[in-house]
C-alpha cells in the first residue's frame, strides 16, 4: 500500500505490541525522505522506554526523539519525520507524536517524541476521522486539501490555513488564543509541518515549497510559505 494511501487511513496509535523490530529498516527509510528546506541540521536517536520520561497516558516499547539545531526548523522535523510515520504504518508499525514525552538524557536541540512499535490497531475509516472542514482551513473548500485535512495535530487544533494563489496555495499557521498557547504553541510549527508532508505525499511528483517576499497578511495568522502540487 502506498504512503499516499496511508493518509486516509492513519490512527494516531496508543495501543502496541511488546514485539521486536528492526531498525535498520527506520534508517534507510531516513536515508529516502525529503526535507522541506534543504540544509536543515537535524537528527534523531532511537530509545527504548526505560530510557524516557513519559507523562503521557500510553506507552509504547520504542520511541523517536527527534532534535534540530533551530526553533524555525521545527516545521522541518513534521515534515521529514511524519513521512517516516507513514512508511511505517504502511509496514504495520504504529506510531503516535508525542509532546508529553522527552529522553531522560536529553541533549541541545530535543524538539519531541514519535512513539512507536508493531500494533495490530493502527488504521481507521476514514468517516471517524474528527477534522475542520475544507473551508474552516482554506479561503474555500478545495478537495485537493483533503490531506492536509486529515493531518494529525496536538490536541487536534489543526492550525493551519490555505489562501488560493495564481501557482498554488499559501500556508499559514493559525495564532492560537491565549489559552491554547500555554500548552501547545511550541508544536504549532510541527503541526504544520506534518499537514504539508501529507500535501507532498499526495503530490510527489509536483510539490515545490517556497517562500515569497510579498504576501497577504492575515489577521491572526503567520505566513509560513507557499506551496505548488
Amino acid at each position: 500500500m502506498s504512503l499516499n494511501e496511508q493518509i486516509y487511513q492513519r490512527k494516531s496509535c496508543r495501543k502496541y505490541l511488546e514485539d521486536e523490530i528492526d531498525m535498520d529498516m527506520i534508517h534507510d527509510a531516513m536515508s529516502k525522505v525529503k526535507p522541506l528546506n534543504e540544509g536543515v541540521d537535524y537528527h534523531y536517536e532511537i530509545l527504548t522506554l526505560d530510557k524516557v520520561n513519559n507523562r503521557a497516558r500510553f506507552s509504547a516499547p520504542y520511541y523517536l526523539a527527534l532534535y534540530a539545531d533551530k526553533k524555525e526548523n521545527h516545521i522541518d522535523i513534521g515534515f521529514i519525520f511524519e513521512q517516516l510515520c507513514l512508511y511505517l504504518q504502511s509496514k504495520g508499525i504504529g506510531n503516535c507524536w508525542v509532546g508529553l514525552a522527552s529522553p531522560k538524557d536529553k541533549g541541545p536541540g530535543f524538539v519531541i517524541t514519535i512513539a512507536f512499535g508493531k500494533s495490530d490497531n493502527i488504521t481507521r475509516d476514514r468517516s471517524s476521522f474528527k477534522r475542520k472542514k475544507l473551508d474552516e482551513i482554506s479561503d474555500f473548500a478545495d478537495e485537493r486539501l483533503i490531506p492536509a485535512q486529515l493531518a494529525p495535530s496536538a490536541i487536534n487544533a489543526q492550525p493551519w490555513y490555505f489562501k488560493h494563489s495564481d501557482d498554488g496555495f499559501d500556508v499559514y499557521q493559525v495564532k492560537q488564543n491565549i489559552v491554547k498557547r500555554q500548552f501547545i504553541k511550541k508544536w504549532n510549527p510541527i503541526d504544520v509541518g506534518i499537514a504539508l508532508a501529507h500535501m507532498y505525499v499526495a503530490n510527489e511528483d509536483t510539490f515545490e515549497f517556497y517562500k515569497k517576499a510579498n504576501f497577504e497578511n492575515i489577521k491572526s495568522h503567520t505566513y509560513i510559505g507557499s506551496i505548488k502540487i
